[in-house]
């Protein structure tokens, strides 16, 4: 399940392996490790991986499909336009 999620978010984002492991200072191997589910990664790695994607541990290793988006440092009208879009595209569904 982790390397599956990795692998879409990294491709949600427009990002080749070699970018992400430059964002988490770690080799495009490692990455190709991790999304070939050859290797996992440390618990810190893990963190960083989530903070890069911002999205909770829970929802990288399976326990959780619960994506949440951080709006930590937008303003009230900019929350409301997020959820706006996000509604709209639900009913495109």
């Amino acid at each position: 399940m982790f390397n599956e999620r990795i692998k879409k978010l990294r491709k949600s984002l427009g990002i080749n392996q070699v970018e992400f492991g430059r964002r988490l200072h770690v080799t495009k191997q490692c990455i190709s490790n991790w999304e070939n589910g050859n290797i996992q990664p440390s618990i810190d790695m893990l963190i960083k991986i989530a903070e890069t994607f911002s999205v909770n541990t829970d929802y990288l290793l399976g326990l959780s499909n619960k994506c949440t988006l951080d709006a930590e440092g937008l303003t009230n009208e900019q929350i409301l336009h997020i959820r706006s879009i996000i509604d709209d595209l639900k009913r495109l569904q």
